[in-house]
This record gives structure tokens, sequence and C-alpha cells, in this order.
């Protein structure tokens, strides 16, 4: 996503950065990190959609006790053998969704603009 995107990036606008005498660092801090805040910001919504949805790995590093326990993991005690709680369920569920959805809303203008920008060549 971010090669293709930097690939896309005009090769005119640093030559010229570097003719007014900016060095690589300058170029890059000014023109190219700028100019990819769209496609920083998608992938951003990945990597924390990514984390946030990767069970396992928190399962291994936090040992898997009932303390430390990641809510995805508390959403799946909530069915026992004494019944289904799903009005729980459900409520659990909806408030696990709403740190990734004010996430991707928060940067959802960045979005599409990220993803399509590395996608097309020429």
């Amino acid at each position: 996503l971010l090669r293709n995107f930097f690939g896309s990036l005009p090769r005119d606008l640093f030559e010229s950065a570097f003719l007014d005498g900016a060095s690589h660092f300058t170029a890059f801090l000014r023109l190219a990190l700028p100019l990819s805040v769209p496609a920083l910001a998608s992938l951003a919504i990945f990597q924390f959609l990514w984390v946030w949805n990767d069970l396992l790995v928190a399962l291994i590093y936090l040992g898997g006790t009932e303390e430390v326990a990641p809510l995805t993991l508390k959403l799946s005690s909530l069915v026992n053998s004494l019944g289904q709680n799903w009005h729980l369920l459900t409520a659990a569920a909806f408030v696990s969704m709403v740190l990734p959805l004010v996430i991707f809303f928060s940067l959802q203008r960045y979005f599409v603009r990220g993803i399509l920008a590395g996608s097309v060549k020429g």
C-alpha cells in the first residue's frame, strides 16, 4: 500500500525541491509525508483492526488468565452451561465494537483516498 503510493508521487516535485536546496530528509519531511497522510491513515486503520482482532497473540502474551483476558475472550465466556444470556452477549458485542468504529469513522475521509492512491499506476 505505502510502496505503491510513494511510487506514484511525481518525481518532478522532488527534483524541484532538490534544485531549491532541500536535502533528502527535508524533501521527505516537507513533501512526501504531508502528501502521504491518506495512505498512512489507511494503514493505521488496517493495523489497528488487525491488532484488535488478534485474539491468539493476546492469549499467548497475557497467559489466558481470567484477570487479564482480552475482551473477545470475555465475550465467549458469556455463553455458558447455565444458559445463553443473549442480552448480555449482544450488549458486550456492541461495547467491543465501539472503539474500532470510532477509529474508523475518525479516519474515514482518508480511507478511500489512501486505498485508491496507490492502486493505479500512471
